[in-house]
């Protein structure tokens, strides 16, 4: 009997993969009508391209509309490169480049802006 019980618990262990259906059921319960049109949208976007951009345009956005907030930059800039290594699966000697290639295209963008506390602080 106890043989049987498990035999049918490690089959029920087994199911299918999740498909989107099955996933946005497990959400449903707590997502709004917005929401669940957004899952939706989300849930069919492979890699994170899209990510990298719009980071991308919020540094940017930071650089002109608040210079001087160099921990919100910095944060940014570190995720940005995280999302980079993890896009390119890049090695931990590419990934510090790419740190010192972002601090130079903040201090690039941030000169123009007239923020010479970048320079400083960089």
């Amino acid at each position: 009997m106890k043989a049987e019980k498990e035999k049918k618990l490690s089959l029920s262990r087994k199911e299918k993969p999740a498909t989107q259906a099955n996933k946005q059921n497990f959400y449903n319960a707590v997502l709004d009508e917005a929401e669940k049109l957004n899952f939706e949208s989300a849930s069919g976007v492979e890699g994170i391209d899209d990510e990298i951009t719009i980071l991308r345009m919020k540094i940017r956005s930071v650089l002109e509309k608040d210079p001087e907030n160099l921990g919100l930059l910095m944060e940014a800039t570190n995720m940005l490169a995280k999302l980079v290594k993890i896009r390119y699966n890049i090695s931990k000697e590419q990934k510090k480049g790419l740190g010192e290639a972002i601090k130079n295209v903040i201090k690039d963008i941030g000169i123009p802006l007239g923020v010479a506390i970048l320079n400083k602080k960089l």
